[in-house]
């Protein structure tokens, strides 16, 4: 198991958490970052904190396209650290062939996986992804969840170096498998 001091030696990259909202990418981020001794960063509240408005409040008054021009500058000023740090993005990051390839290129991109069942339940059981997350579409959330995964599959999967599913699974176990892999990670 590596710890912080074991984890900067080992290699200069970063880790990139990817994957549909939900599915755990924030909480993971702060604990395996804390485990790690480096920091960590999550793409969507700082695009909140520079634009001094919610995710939800950009797609209604800017639309999608502006979003994701916010998100691609911000995970690019994000990446451009260059210390090694984990980063959680928004789900749609990868979106954009310029953000997948930047993701890939800062360091080992890890897709944490969900069914839809189990995403439509923390969503709707956490306040904040009810109140600040746009609806994507207009279908009913577990019908969107479903439709809008099964879009982006092919890009989490073409983006990520490594996927691990988070279902049935607690924060801790989830961030001791991905330190568990750091090694093989990047030895690849």
């Amino acid at each position: 198991m590596l710890s912080g001091n074991d984890f900067w030696g080992y290699f200069m990259q970063s880790l990139i958490l990817i994957g549909y909202r939900g599915t755990g990418k924030t909480t993971v981020a702060r604990k395996l970052a804390e485990r790690l001794g480096i920091p960590a960063f999550d793409s969507d509240p700082e695009i909140e904190r520079q634009t001094g408005k919610s995710v939800a409040e950009i797609f209604a008054q800017d639309g999608e396209p502006v979003f994701r021009d916010w998100e691609e500058s911000v995970i690019a000023e994000i990446l451009a650290n260059p210390n090694p740090l984990v980063l959680a993005t928004g789900g749609g990051a990868i979106l954009r062939a310029s953000t997948r390839e930047r993701l890939r290129q800062a360091g080992r991109v890890i897709w944490l996986t969900a069914t839809p069942e189990t995403i439509l339940q923390r969503i709707t059981s956490d306040v904040a992804s009810k109140t600040m997350r746009p609806n994507l579409t207009s279908l009913p959330m577990h019908e969107e969840i479903v439709t809008v995964l099964e879009q982006r599959k092919p890009l989490y999967a073409e983006t990520a170096h490594e996927t691990i599913d988070t279902d049935s699974r607690t924060i801790d176990e989830i961030t001791e498998t991905i330190s568990a892999i750091i090694p093989y990670l990047f030895s690849q």
